[in-house]
């Protein structure tokens, strides 16, 4: 078993921290990604948005998760030995792969099984775990809602589902586009990794 991130929260006290505490790095993201893109005042106004921020924020959150990668067996252990989680498990239960995140604080796991490409289903399974758990558990928290200030204007948005979420690439590159508009300006569903669409909860 190989594991990569290092976020898997204790508490959710500490997970809501660690979501606040990337809201500032996406605005950074963001503004010089916008000012690189050398967009004009007005350009920057209408495509920086309060979403854009949020997709920033989300993805980069989601990037520090901390992910477990094995084959079946070992997951099988890991849900033995954690009789106390609920399992959400994405995918074809027939495939030999699993990547999952265990989140303490909320006692649940989210799995994504796959038969070769790990970085995708690495990724699936981070949005789904933003989606499933974090996203859920937060935004129930007094005051966990994340205000994003972009150079200066007050603006709030909430994040997709994991089933209406983009791909890292597709969120990185939309936050990329639309960061230089604010910088210029100066101023949950099953997603199969394996092309079938099964799923199952523990």
């Amino acid at each position: 078993m190989e594991s990569q991130g290092t976020l898997a929260p204790e508490t959710h006290e500490e997970a809501r921290e660690a979501f606040e505490a990337v809201g500032p790095i996406a605005q950074t993201v963001v503004r010089e990604t916008a000012r690189a893109m050398a967009f004009d005042p007005e350009e920057y106004r209408e495509r920086v948005t309060s979403d854009v921020v949020s997709t920033a924020r989300d993805v980069l959150f989601a990037s520090r998760l901390r992910v477990h990668a094995g084959r079946r067996a070992e997951f099988d252990t890991w849900c033995d030995d954690h009789e106390e989680y609920e399992v959400i498990e994405v995918g074809s239960p027939n495939v030999e792969r699993v990547v999952w995140h265990a989140a303490p604080f909320a006692r649940t796991a989210v799995a994504a099984t796959y038969q070769n490409e790990r970085d995708a289903a690495v990724e699936i399974l981070r949005r789904q775990a933003l989606g499933r758990i974090y996203r859920v558990e937060l935004e129930g928290m007094e005051g966990a809602a994340v205000t994003d200030v972009v150079d200066g204007a007050e603006t709030g948005g909430g994040a997709e589902t994991a089933d209406e979420a983009e791909t890292t690439d597709e969120a990185v590159q939309r936050g990329s586009e639309a960061a230089d508009e604010s910088a210029a300006g100066g101023g949950r569903g099953n997603e199969p990794t394996d092309g079938s669409e099964t799923g199952g909860q523990r």
